[in-house]
């Protein structure tokens, strides 16, 4: 088994040695003749920027950074995406406190921001003093924004929750396919999306579960609670939170039951359940859509389709700021502010269907027609559109993302897939956020 002390261990010396490589690399790439690196386009004489994201954020595949190129031919644009953002956050965090390595844009996922602001603002450049902050949610913008008014990182989307389920497998099953009666038989209760798992199961199409993973409703449950791990005064209260218990007792209802596929959210095994149709549903923050485009592929056109959450629900969003230790900061200021803009975000929401952080760009938001057909024609827009007009204010700390982890990865996967019982889950995430706490 897998103890917390090396789970720890093993991120910081992947990160230690990502920072030593950036390094290293850093160091070698000079070129004495015109003082140009690898970094700054190869000697092509045009200046590179890199951005430093996780998972699919969509620039790239929405065509912007091409579009931005064309409109600045003197910049490139290289993308270095890490998966996972438990892997990707301690590797960016490293080289931010050595002031070197870093790309010239980095993304900063929610469950992050906090401790990006209270220990690496002087790290930022104040992208406040560069852009109407009007343009953006106010909730949003503050998650970024230091108490003395610096702003570190401009909003990308945000995460409004919704359920995108294989209407296919339900039919099979007996189930509801109408996505306005689904919705209203889980209407106000994540407990009664489990219940129907329970009924799915009875009839499932052989190979197929319910859901994904445990930890998949846990996030979901989660981000329609006010009190998640941290109160307003940024006090720990992740093992007092009503929010965390409730989001906890319904995952541990998934994961002692048939109805999960067990598998661990972001991993290749996770992709390739997507691939073969191995569950029938899985929590969809707004962003999820492009991801299951992706990892589904053609077979799985028109066999999606999209039903409001039982509750309104966030589950992720993120920021882009520019590092003072970027080679590029003038460039890269322009990048980030072009690609946060409300008309960029809406392009990225019509292909992939994130959420844009900007309320200016809703009047115009226009799922792609291939995202819609995918989706079985669900109103994309409206559905997350109303989730996002009432999801309740969360409060958010420094150990955020770890502690999230802990649970999902630790706590929910020890009884998910090791057969553990829940008070030895919780017992395990609990000595693993001790560590992550330095308790």
């Amino acid at each position: 088994m897998r103890t917390s002390t090396r789970r720890s261990r093993r991120l910081a010396a992947i990160a230690a040695v990502a920072a030593m490589t950036a390094g290293l690399l850093a160091g070698c790439s000079k070129d004495s003749n015109d003082g140009k690196s690898d970094s700054d386009g190869g000697g092509s004489g045009k200046t590179q920027l890199t951005i430093g994201t996780f998972g699919v954020f969509g620039y790239k595949q929405a065509g912007l950074y091409d579009e931005y190129m064309k409109l600045h031919p003197n910049i490139s644009i290289k993308e270095n995406v890490t998966t996972r953002t438990d892997v990707y956050w301690p590797k960016t965090l490293t080289r931010l406190q050595a002031g070197s390595g870093t790309d010239d844009i980095q993304a900063i996922e929610v469950g992050n921001i906090t401790e990006a602001v209270q220990t690496q603002a002087d790290k930022f450049v104040d992208l406040g003093k560069e852009v109407d902050k009007s343009q953006w949610l106010g909730w949003k913008l503050s998650q970024a924004t230091t108490k003395d008014g610096k702003t570190i990182a401009l909003g990308t989307d945000i995460g409004p929750m919704a359920i995108c389920y294989r209407k296919d497998l339900f039919e099979k099953a007996g189930l509801e396919t109408d996505r306005t009666k689904l919705a209203a038989q889980w209407k106000g209760d994540w407990a009664k999306y489990v219940d129907l798992g329970k009924t799915y199961m009875k009839k499932a199409p052989s190979g197929t579960k319910f859901v994904d993973s445990a930890s998949s409703v846990y996030n979901a449950a989660l981000g329609g609670e006010s009190q998640r791990y941290y109160d307003k005064d940024g006090n720990v209260i992740w093992d007092k939170s009503t929010g965390v218990k409730k989001s906890w007792n319904a995952a541990m209802t998934v994961a002692t039951s048939n109805m999960s596929a067990k598998l661990k959210q972001f991993d290749p095994t996770w992709d390739q359940g997507f691939a073969k149709g191995s569950f029938a549903t899985v929590a969809c923050p707004a962003w999820m859509m492009g991801y299951i485009q992706e990892k589904s592929g053609d077979a799985g056109k028109g066999k999606w389709d999209v039903a409001a959450a039982p509750t309104a629900a966030n589950w992720g969003g993120s920021f882009i700021g520019v590092p003072t230790a970027g080679k590029h900061q003038k460039e890269a200021i322009a990048l980030a502010k072009w690609l946060t803009a409300p008309e960029q975000q809406a392009k990225v929401f019509a292909k992939q269907a994130s959420f844009p952080s900007t309320p200016g760009a809703y009047s115009s938001l226009t799922p792609a027609a291939a995202t819609t057909e995918y989706f079985s024609n669900a109103p994309i827009t409206q559905i997350f559109g109303d989730s996002a007009k009432t999801i309740p204010v969360q409060y958010f700390g420094t150990k955020d993302q770890p502690i999230g982890t802990a649970i999902t990865d630790v706590g929910i996967l020890q009884v998910e897939q090791k057969g553990k019982t829940p008070d030895q889950g919780w017992n395990a995430a609990k000595a693993e956020i001790k560590d992550v706490l330095g308790q």
